[in-house]
């Protein structure tokens, strides 16, 4: 059975004392294939080295909503040249975030804005990051109609949210939070969207999904959201992660 990790971060601080270990006994776990996120400009290069030294993982270059006030002009040249590099294949995590607000909303706006063209710009996909942010979110993803593709990172909205965003051309990534015994609402909209536009991450370190709650994450538990998923569809899990394993390829436009 192979799974891809769509989302990841692995060079956060919690793995600095494994990391070398985990990377080493992902393959062997089933875990064949990890997105690494970038979260900031001081992210981009560390990613791109990750990548270019481990054959399994792939990259995104970007700026989070979080560190959107540190977004300049020139960060987009560095973005461009990240993106030529082996594996270096999206752009993000970008997106807005009004829960926590670490930087102005209207910087955020104008940070996502110009990543998106970029994105479209460049056909490349996007990872989209949107928390308490679902109106301006749309409102920005509607005006790229036609020129998106990639993934609604840690989907939380609506059901009617996530099948515009299929229509706009992207996918729906779940995570732990899946698992969750409150989960509810994402368990529906797993249960009824078109099974060829879903995806499975972990988030890791973050979002660790039950039993293993308060603990850190990493992407061998991505299997427990399978499981999940597994249930809520009624599919059985090797027949899912194979589904699921082809999704991931299309979203990030990879050739097996």
């Amino acid at each position: 059975m192979n799974v891809f990790d769509t989302h990841a971060h692995l060079l956060d601080e919690q793995f600095d004392a494994d990391r070398e270990e985990l990377l080493v006994s992902l393959p062997s776990a089933g875990i064949t294939h990890v997105m690494e996120a970038c979260c900031d400009e001081a992210g981009i290069d560390r990613v791109a080295a990750l990548v270019g030294r481990v054959p399994y993982l792939y990259g995104s270059a970007g700026v989070h909503p979080h560190s959107a006030d540190e977004w300049r002009p020139e960060t987009a040249d560095h973005i461009r040249a990240a993106l030529r590099k082996e594996r270096m294949i999206a752009i993000g995590e970008i997106g807005l975030d009004y829960h926590y607000d670490f930087s102005p909303r209207d910087v955020q706006r104008t940070c996502f804005d110009a990543q998106l063209a970029l994105a479209a710009e460049l056909g490349r996909p996007v990872i989209i990051h949107d928390r308490e942010a679902h109106g301006d979110t749309m409102d920005l993803l509607r005006t790229y109609r036609g020129r998106l593709s990639g993934v609604m990172h840690c989907f939380s909205a609506s059901c009617e949210i996530a099948k515009e965003c299929i229509d706009l051309g992207l996918f729906i990534a779940f995570g732990g939070a899946l698992t969750f015994k409150n989960a509810v609402n994402q368990w529906a909209i797993a249960s009824k969207l078109p099974l060829e536009r879903l995806l499975i991450e972990t988030d890791c370190p973050y979002m660790t999904p039950v039993p293993f709650r308060g603990t850190r994450n990493d992407p061998t538990r991505i299997l427990l959201t399978l499981k999940k998923l597994s249930e809520l569809r009624g599919i059985d899990e090797e027949t899912l992660a194979e589904t699921l394993y082809e999704n991931s390829f299309r979203a990030f436009g990879l050739e097996r």
